[in-house]
């Protein structure tokens, strides 16, 4: 009888693990599950941060690490989903990279680190035990590797480069400081030191 290979259950626990803790914060922005802020909260949220228009940046967060955390955990389409969620982790780090990195500080730690993980994930595959495997890796070719990383690379940077300019565009109209939104929290994006979540954990 062959013995589990180590590497395939180190996949399955590291996609399970990662991938709860990614769809919990996504179910909190967009049904208000374990205490979140449900769409309404999140769009609220997203808006205080930055992130206009707030309901579809609330959407897209939500879908990112919910749908982008389940797929993760199930092994199927992982190189999608390993995008989406590192995607959403990106705007989270944003939000939290004036505050610098520990999160203990507000800063971005914790984000930074749930989306390295999924896009290693993503990147490395789901291993053997896996929809992906059962499916025959069709929704886990190298293409798809490089046109989800490539695409999530794009639109991320597209959102986060929008939100920057127009906050540098409202603090030289009204002279605000631009590290003040480093305080806001999205629950998931500071951390467990942070305080109660908004509804909004992506940014």
């Amino acid at each position: 009888m062959g013995h589990p290979n180590r590497r395939d259950l180190g996949l399955l626990v590291l996609r399970v693990g990662t991938g709860a803790v990614l769809a919990a914060h996504g179910t909190q922005k967009l049904l208000g599950w374990f205490g979140g802020g449900g769409l309404e909260g999140t769009t609220k949220a997203m808006e205080a941060m930055g992130f206009n228009p707030g309901r579809e940046s609330a959407i897209a967060a939500g879908l990112g690490e919910a749908g982008g955390g389940v797929l993760l955990a199930l092994g199927l389409a992982t190189p999608a989903a390993g995008a989406a969620a590192a995607g959403a982790m990106a705007g989270a780090v944003a939000v939290h990279a004036p505050a610098g990195f520990f999160a203990q500080g507000g800063g971005y730690e914790y984000p930074a680190f749930l989306g390295f993980t999924a896009a290693g994930i993503g990147i490395a595959g789901a291993g053997r035990y896996s929809l992906d495997h059962a499916t025959g890796h069709v929704l886990d070719r190298p293409w798809v590797v490089a046109a989800a990383f490539l695409g999530t690379a794009i639109a991320a940077a597209a959102v986060v480069g929008r939100r920057a300019v127009e906050q540098a565009s409202s603090d030289t109209d009204s002279g605000a400081d631009p590290g003040l939104d480093s305080g806001l929290d999205s629950g998931l994006d500071s951390g467990p030191d942070s305080g109660p979540e908004p509804g909004s954990d992506q940014a």
